[in-house]
């Protein structure tokens, strides 16, 4: 595995963006190529084996371009593929999660004891079914109360370049978050790459004591700890960047992905 060999991203859209940006800033050094499969956006509302056999073909596309680590920059597809891609290929596959132990562990003190925790899981529809989150939550459903909370339409604003339409934004998110009594949650997940996007939208909506919580500051920390073991990480003199590639052609969501990576 050479060092000087890119890292692949991918995500069902644009959202995975968010983790390019999260690279560029903790591993300037490195070369990225992202993948967004726009043209087959949404993946939350796809079956299991459809999103099986898309993060197949983006892997094989991936290993053509001679990558030496993959990132797949979306908690639906990691709950429906992660497995099938880790027997299938013989590179670092890094998958993402919601970051829920993160949230749920803001409730231990220093004496030993814990503080439940009122956490809310915003994700896709399919990453609240599977499996994976079933058993995540399992983990963490007993000390604390977690409430999972499908936001399929914060996807489609992202791919729509509906984001800076604050109000549209915001009646979409006070949709799905009117119902909870939110002065009693203590974190709101964002449990899919579109959402951190979002950030400065939630912190509105949001009590000024509720944390927002993501999972790229994580994926990409635990990616250099990969990469470094195998003494895969690219050499402080090289000179990284972003190569944004997408199943859509059309010049609009060219002129979307680099806007996104490039957004204060």
């Amino acid at each position: 595995m050479a060092s000087s060999a890119p890292i692949g991203v991918f995500d069902s859209g644009l959202g995975g963006i968010s983790v390019v940006r999260r690279i560029v800033a903790d591993m300037p050094h490195e070369r990225v190529l992202y993948f967004g499969d726009s043209a087959n956006a949404p993946y939350g509302t796809k079956s299991p084996e459809q999103v099986r056999e898309l993060s197949v073909s983006i892997m094989e596309r991936f290993v053509r371009r001679g990558v030496k680590a993959v990132v797949i920059a979306c908690n639906t597809a990691t709950s429906a593929a992660v497995n099938e891609l880790r027997e299938r290929y013989a590179m670092p596959i890094i998958g993402m999660e919601p970051a829920l132990k993160v949230a749920c562990d803001r409730g231990d003190r220093p004496d030993g004891t814990h503080e439940r925790q009122h956490v809310i899981v915003a994700a896709t529809p399919l990453t609240l079914r599977e499996h994976k989150f079933a058993a995540l939550m399992d983990r963490f459903k007993e000390a604390n109360d977690v409430h999972p909370q499908p936001c399929p339409s914060l996807v489609s604003i992202v791919e729509e370049g509906r984001l800076d339409d604050h109000d549209s934004v915001m009646r979409t998110l006070h949709g799905y978050f009117d119902r909870y009594d939110l002065s009693a949650i203590d974190s709101v997940v964002l449990g899919c790459t579109h959402f951190v996007f979002y950030r400065r939208y939630f912190r509105e909506l949001l009590p000024a004591s509720t944390a927002i919580i993501d999972g790229n500051e994580g994926t990409v920390r635990h990616l250099g700890v990969v990469l470094e073991s195998l003494g895969a990480l690219a050499p402080d003199n090289a000179a990284g960047g972003v190569t944004l590639d997408n199943s859509d052609r059309c010049e609009r969501i060219a002129q979307l992905s680099r806007d996104l990576l490039l957004r204060p």
